[in-house]
């Protein structure tokens, strides 16, 4: 069975059941989110969704690449891309739905490291 994909209207419909408010505002809402992240990604500055993770905007420089069929080569023009670096928190909630017993080990490393 394929994971599922979730979608933009996903994300409406569990704003729309969580906060009770019209399906026309959370998609407003939504869209309104994902703008802001867009503008801020688009201008060059690095955005974090604190408990989630970073999006950092790269400048790549031009190269050389090559085909790898027929191996000539062919220039690569300099672009911008986007990374995204999940936080702690994150990787301890995905790794936690995937391996319980993971979870928990992390859980009981964590308490063992603070306390003194």
């Amino acid at each position: 069975m394929a994971p599922k994909t979730v979608i933009r209207t996903d994300l409406v419909d569990a704003i729309c059941q969580k906060v009770d408010i019209s399906r026309t505002e959370a998609t407003e809402l939504v869209s309104q989110v994902l703008g802001e992240i867009c503008e801020a990604l688009a201008s060059g500055e690095t955005v974090k969704l604190s408990g989630f993770g970073i999006f950092r905007v790269r400048d790549k420089a031009k190269r050389v690449g090559r085909n790898p069929k027929t191996g000539i080569e062919v220039p690569i023009e300099p672009r911008r891309s986007i990374t995204f670096q999940a936080s702690p928190v994150l990787k301890t909630h995905v790794n936690r739905a995937s391996s319980p017993s993971l979870g928990e080990l992390k859980d009981s490393e964590l308490r063992r490291r603070r306390t003194p």
